[in-house]
C-alpha cells in the first residue's frame, strides 16, 4: 500500500481512479471523499493485520507463548513486506500523530488495539506492569523496523524483536 511509502496524505481520488481503473465519479460515488478513502485504507490495513499478524498467533496458548507468536508474525508481516514500506501502524503513527479528524482516529484506534492486545497478553503473562511492558515492545518494534527502512539492515529488525521479546520473558 501506498501509504506506507508515501504516507496516507498521498491517497488521492485521481491516484486511485488511475490504479483501479474506475473514474474519478465512481471513486466520490463509492467514498465520498478522499478522507473516506483514507478511512478505507485504515480499515484495510487493519484487515490485513489482523490475518497476517494476529492470526497465524491467535491459536497458541494466552500470555507468553501467544506473545511470542504475535512478535514472530509481525517480524514475518515486515520482512514478507506486505506494506512496501514496513509496518503500516508505525508509519502512520508516526504521519498522523499531532493531527485531529477522522483518519487520525482510525490510525489511533488501530494502535490502541495493538496496545490493548498487547496488554491484555502480557497480563496474562503474569507482567507486573502490562502497560510499560506493552510501551516497551510497541516502541522496539518501531525502532526495529524504522532502521530496518532506513538502513536495509536486516540486523536491525532482528534486533527489535529480539529485544521485544525479551520484555515476554
Amino acid at each position: 500500500m501506498v501509504a506506507t511509502v508515501s504516507g496516507l496524505d498521498s491517497i488521492s481520488v485521481g491516484g486511485l481512479a488511475e490504479r483501479t481503473g474506475v473514474s474519478k465519479s465512481g471513486i466520490l460515488t463509492v467514498f465520498g471523499n478522499r478522507e473516506a478513502i483514507q478511512v478505507a485504507a485504515v480499515a484495510e490495513a487493519r484487515r490485513i493485520y489482523q490475518e497476517v499478524v494476529i492470526g497465524p498467533a491467535w491459536h497458541l496458548p494466552p500470555g507468553r507463548e501467544r506473545l511470542r507468536g504475535l512478535l514472530e508474525a509481525w517480524k514475518d508481516y515486515v520482512l514478507s513486506a506486505v506494506f512496501p514500506g514496513g509496518c503500516f501502524l508505525a508509519t502512520t503513527s508516526a504521519e498522523y500523530g499531532r493531527r485531529d479528524g477522522a483518519v487520525a482516529d482510525a490510525v489511533r484506534r488501530l494502535e490502541r488495539e495493538w496496545l490493548d492486545l498487547l496488554e491484555g497478553e502480557l497480563a496474562t503473562a503474569g507482567s507486573a506492569s502490562p502497560v510499560d511492558d506493552a510501551f516497551r515492545i510497541d516502541a522496539l518494534l518501531v525502532a526495529g523496523v524504522t532502521r530496518y527502512q532506513l538502513y536495509g539492515e536486516r540486523a536491525d529488525l532482528d534486533r527489535g524483536c529480539r529485544l521485544a521479546l525479551e520484555v515476554v520473558g
